[in-house]
């Protein structure tokens, strides 16, 4: 490093750490859901492999009639925030539901998932 360059802060992340975290944050939260709480959900890279997709069987089948793994939510990071979107399956195309200031924010709606928008 040539003299009167900065060099990082020593222990500091690196992107793909804290991606790596995020997507153990989602697993965590996920846990506590209040819907389809008896089904094992994952968590995998998302479209184009930007930000997170939770996946999950399709118990109720009312989705898939054989009971498959279907979409259920993209935790997408944008400009430091999160946008969240649910699948649309009729469509077959992601829907935006909410902008939030914080992961844990994000999280907080599609585990509650108050208006059925997410776990159908």
């Amino acid at each position: 490093m040539a003299a009167g360059q900065l060099q990082p802060p020593a222990g500091r992340f690196e992107p793909a750490a804290v991606y790596v975290l995020d997507r153990a944050r989602i697993e965590v939260a996920l846990e506590a859901r209040h819907r389809y709480k008896y089904v094992q959900p994952q968590v995998q890279p998302g479209p184009g492999g930007v930000g997170w997709q939770v996946l999950s069987p399709n118990c109720s089948r009312s989705v898939d009639p054989l009971g498959g793994i279907i979409e259920i939510a993209w935790l997408q990071p944008v400009a430091g925030q999160w946008h969240l979107h649910a699948h649309d399956h009729r469509r077959r195309a992601w829907v935006f539901k909410l902008r939030a200031a914080t992961l844990a924010e994000a999280l907080a709606r599609l585990v509650d998932d108050p208006l059925k928008e997410f776990w159908q």
